[in-house]
């Protein structure tokens, strides 16, 4: 009876553990308005190349002079890498255009990115099959 008590207290332990761990990634639809589109035309201030979602932070001009900070969610650096991003594809400075669904949350700067494209180069990304877009 002693190894059966263990062991069920091992399982319900294990299930709260990873039941925590799901519950900490969120879905895309939960956090921003999916049916919605914004465009930001700013400068890359960082590149966070992380899983399980990379991140991006850019400032776009707000409209009164001065400068607004957005955090803009991507996919994974795993799905990203298999698409040709890199840690270093995107660096500090760089000049991008931003297609991306805005948070739920109004007037939240917060965002998940749907396209990229950097006019420098040329380089885009976007809109599945593959991502990237030469």
């Amino acid at each position: 009876m002693n190894i059966l008590r263990k062991f069920a207290t091992f399982g319900l332990l294990s299930a709260l553990a990873l039941g925590g761990l799901a519950q900490a990634h969120h879905s895309y639809a939960a956090t921003f308005d999916l049916n919605q589109r914004i465009e930001l035309d700013g400068k890359v201030v960082q590149f966070g190349f992380r899983n399980p979602h990379s991140f991006l932070q850019v400032e776009v001009p707000d409209g009164k002079g001065g400068v607004a900070r957005w955090s803009v969610e991507w996919s994974g650096a795993a799905s990203l890498s298999s698409a040709g991003i890199e840690r270093g594809t995107l660096r500090p400075g760089d000049a991008v255009k931003i297609t991306a669904s805005p948070s739920r949350v109004k007037g939240e700067l917060r965002a998940q990115i749907l396209t990229i494209r950097r006019e420098s180069d040329g380089f885009t990304w976007g809109l599945r099959e593959g991502e990237v877009v030469d």
